[in-house]
């Protein structure tokens, strides 16, 4: 315990509540309000990860041209990221703050400002609309089975109930995300296992693609694959956010090994149903693609469980970015920066499904979203390595001119120039629809964004902070 925590008075009656409106937000937790177990993690990240995502993730590998067991070993690599995220959950019961607080120890707190915008606000939003306006179209053809019309206002009144319903959850906040995920990761579990079971009954374990690839092309194909499945998990650059309630003694460990395995055992396994599907029947409408292999009588239950799946996994990204947007500066609760984030969230929704659809534009640059998300996880383990996972939580909160982390103008160069190297690194090394950079290109399309993207800025903060240190010492 720090010396500024050790004079932190001591509170007995924890407000972390599933029954009431969480009143932290980024600051600090005290020591008296921290309670569970690093197992309680498992279902908080089982819970958004048994998903309908995953399942056209696996398909989509398999329209790339890949093999069921290549395309299983993408799975398998891609989802082992996840032991990142994990990791960097760790550092949450250190600090007792959330990651977009945390960070301010690697940019400063003026450069972190940018990094939480991008990294932990613009991507999020993003993903919200992404995510609502699919849960969307699925509610309005479950409706279409009852006779209610596919209109405007179906649509409209569909996206909002969907939006509200995760509004509360992220409202109501930790506490409620922390007792509601325990159950209903069950449940979500045992749907997709009925699924799966369907799926693999009718699977053609023999299929292999019409025009077979190999050598440099199979590598670049895997490459690509590898990076779209890693795309998830090192999307949560904040999941220490949900590890923060954890007692300080919490050892990194268990936080990494639970929040890894809540994440990996449901990601490789709803992502390969997804191949298994693909191997049998035309994916290209994933829902009408599985409906084929679910009895009538099952298939609306599956369609519903896709739908709470969407809201478990959106309101934690809600949760999350009205931290950020408090990290960022707004001066606001954080249940009023909830809001506004999923104020903003329904509108880019609505105006998608209602209005132009956006959201193909929006989902090409989220492919790239990997060259940013990968370098901001490289700093991240870095600087945990560098302070041995020590943050003095009281002090991460003070963001005054000439505080701890206020560094060089309110930026600590050492994360600015890693970040943005590894951002430019990783860049070079992409091969998507939307971009290939030059090194991917010479290597013939094999994208290295991912192992780039993480170990360059990994290596170079690590130097940097250590020439410091030294120069420091000889003065």
């Amino acid at each position: 315990m720090t010396p500024t925590e050790a004079s932190e008075p001591q509170l007995t009656t924890p407000t972390d509540s599933a029954t009431r409106v969480e009143t932290h937000g980024i600051d600090w937790i005290p020591n008296a309000e921290r309670h569970g177990r690093a197992r309680d993690l498992f279902a908080v990240w089982a819970a958004p990860n048994v998903n309908f995502l995953a399942v056209v993730i696996g398909a989509t590998l398999v329209v790339m041209g890949l093999s069921l067991w290549e395309a299983l070993a993408c799975i398998v690599i891609g989802n082992l990221f996840s032991i990142i995220t994990g990791i960097v959950a760790a550092s949450g019961p250190a600090a007792g703050t959330p990651s977009e607080v945390i960070t301010r120890t690697m940019y400063g707190i003026r450069g972190n400002k940018v990094n939480v915008a991008i990294a932990g606000w613009l991507i999020s939003v993003c993903y919200l609309a992404i995510n609502w306006a699919a849960a969307t179209t699925v509610l309005v053809g479950l409706l279409g089975r009852i006779g209610v019309p596919s209109n405007g206002w179906t649509i409209a009144i569909s996206a909002i109930v969907i939006a509200a319903v995760t509004m509360y959850i992220s409202v109501y906040g930790h506490g409620l995300i922390m007792r509601l995920y325990q159950p209903l990761a069950l449940v979500l579990a045992i749907i997709f296992a009925v699924m799966a079971f369907f799926v693999v009954s009718g699977a053609h374990w023999s299929f292999a693609p019409a025009k077979p690839v190999g050598g440099i092309d199979l590598i670049a194909m895997m490459a690509a694959g590898i990076a779209l499945v890693a795309s998830s998990p090192l999307s949560y650059t904040n999941s220490a956010d949900f590890a923060r309630y954890l007692p300080a003694t919490t050892r990194v460990r268990d936080v990494a090994t639970w929040t890894a395995a809540g994440m990996i055992l449901p990601g490789i396994l709803a992502t390969f149903v997804g191949v298994l599907a693909a191997s049998a029947v035309d994916m290209t409408s994933p829902e009408a693609g599985l409906e084929k292999f679910l009895p009538a009588w099952f298939a609306p239950i599956f369609l519903i469980s896709v739908i709470v799946g969407t809201i478990a996994n959106n309101a934690m990204t809600a949760y999350s970015s009205g931290l950020a947007l408090q990290a960022i500066g707004i001066k606001l609760p954080r249940t009023r920066t909830v809001l506004v984030d999923g104020t903003v969230g329904v509108i880019m929704t609505l105006f998608a499904l209602l209005v132009f659809n956006f959201l193909d534009s929006v989902s090409n640059a989220l492919q790239l979203s990997v060259t940013i998300l990968g370098p901001v996880m490289g700093v991240y383990l870095a600087d945990m390595l560098w302070r041995r996972n020590r943050y003095d939580g009281i002090a991460l909160t003070d963001e005054k001119r000439g505080s701890t982390f206020w560094f060089n103008g309110g930026v600590h160069v050492a994360g600015a120039v890693a970040v943005l190297v590894g951002i430019a690194a990783s860049l070079m090394c992409s091969a998507t629809l939307v971009f290939t950079g030059p090194i991917a290109a010479a290597m013939g399309g094999i994208d290295l964004s991912v192992p780039v993207g993480l170990v360059v800025p990994f290596v170079l903060y690590l130097l940097i902070v250590r020439a410091s240190a030294t120069s420091k010492e000889s003065l």
